[in-house]
């Protein structure tokens, strides 16, 4: 973006005025009272100046070393040249805008400094004054009275004009980088809590792949060492699930840190579609294989789930059977779908004896471990919540409901 070379200059000007006030301070004041002399030694065709020049210059003086306190006291500077000024004209000086330049200058400093009310309060009795003093000064004696005021007025009005909109463009100027520098904030403050947000998914995702992955594969293998010398062929099957086991814990831990390398490209690979509920018969075979029977039922009439929905329904069971299989002193679990109006309950139960329970790992569902508080995060993420505790009648349950949401014939149903 060009700037023109005038607008380059205006800004070095304004730099300069912000870092040295008071030297340019000086520089205008020192111009105004040049211009009030010289409009003191003007007088009307064949008209004999006053016979007053030595206290005329004291009062343009004076009015003029006020105009130094206006960035501190604008009302206190523009009284003294109001007063200085009314005298100088009463005093038969012609009136004209050179004489009248500190005074011009003063309400141009007010109408920037104050508010509306306070410029009105100061600006008119000002005005009034001057057109007054105007009106009944000998120095003018052959022009009319409109003639006489007319003119004042008009050189009065136009500073307090002029003084104002700049006054309203400083304050949208504000405005406008207020607003800018709080939406940057805001979008700063989204971004980061869309990195916290986008930072838990990912966590959620990589623990219930690997927790429920290596905690089968780890049943899987003590299962297979157990039966080793005894039942070699169920050995040998356990075996082969392990090897599955594996496999899709390398495939979905893939797809997650592909996830986290894609960049838009169109070229690049489509990512393994997310796991949903019709993933339910690998589940239960990879927990038999480990140990674990599952049993699967559904009430209701199973209806179609969104992506988000599918995806936690199962990451939710993936993850409490998970618990099952590392804490449960059971070899059995029963998983319940039921659709009831606009909701899917989901409920994840064993029949574990109350009494036994691993010393620190069984504590962990309790106390809101990473596991159930992931669940629990899911569930909430999409409008639904979850619940998870020990069963009075003995062993562990987690109930969830999530909302149901249809999106369209391409979604993949619940298992019967």
């Amino acid at each position: 973006m060009t700037t023109s070379p005038e607008r380059r200059y205006a800004e070095r000007i304004e730099e300069f005025s912000d870092r040295h006030p008071l030297a340019i301070d000086v520089v205008l004041v020192m111009a105004l009272m040049g211009c009030a002399v010289l409009g003191s030694m003007l007088t009307l065709p064949g008209a004999d100046p006053p016979d007053q020049d030595r206290t005329a210059a004291v009062l343009l003086g004076v009015s003029c070393l006020a105009l130094l306190k206006h960035r501190s006291h604008p009302r206190t500077a523009l009284v003294v040249s109001a007063v200085c000024g009314v005298i100088v004209v009463g005093l038969g000086y012609l009136l004209t805008p050179l004489l009248l330049a500190p005074l011009m200058a003063a309400l141009y400093w007010l109408a920037t400094a104050a508010d509306r009310r306070t410029t009105r309060a100061f600006g008119i009795p000002t005005v009034v004054a001057v057109i007054v003093a105007a009106a009944i000064s000998d120095s003018m004696d052959h022009l009319s009275v409109l003639l006489r005021t007319i003119g004042p007025l008009f050189w009065l009005l136009l500073p307090l004009a002029v003084g104002t909109m700049t006054r309203l463009r400083r304050a949208y100027l504000a405005a406008v980088q207020a607003r800018a520098e709080h939406a940057e904030r805001t979008r700063e403050e989204e971004a980061r809590l869309r990195v916290t947000e986008e930072r838990m998914r990912i966590a959620r995702e990589l623990h219930d792949v690997v927790a429920h992955h290596m905690a089968l594969a780890n049943a899987q293998a003590g299962t297979a060492a157990h039966l080793a010398l005894t039942s070699p062929e169920q050995t040998k099957a356990i075996l082969t699930d392990l090897t599955a086991t594996t496999s899709s814990a390398l495939r979905e831990l893939k797809a997650t840190l592909g996830l986290l390398r894609q960049n838009g490209d169109p070229d690049s690979a489509p990512l393994e579609p997310s796991p949903g509920l019709a993933r339910m018969p690998e589940l239960v075979s990879a927990c038999a294989s480990a140990g674990l029977k599952v049993t699967v039922t559904t009430e209701g009439e199973p209806q179609d789930l969104s992506p988000g929905v599918d995806l936690t329904a199962y990451r939710i069971v993936q993850e409490a059977l998970t618990n099952v299989t590392k804490h449960a002193a059971t070899a059995a679990a029963h998983v319940r779908f039921a659709y009831t109006g606009s909701r899917l309950m989901i409920t994840v139960s064993n029949d574990g004896p109350v009494a036994v329970r691993a010393p620190k790992a069984a504590q962990a569902p309790q106390g809101g471990g990473f596991g159930v508080m992931g669940m629990r995060e899911r569930a909430r993420s999409i409008g639904g919540d979850l619940r998870a505790g020990h069963r009075p009648e003995g062993g562990f349950e987690v109930t969830t409901a999530l909302p149901l949401q249809p999106y369209g014939a391409e979604g993949r149903a619940a298992p019967a």
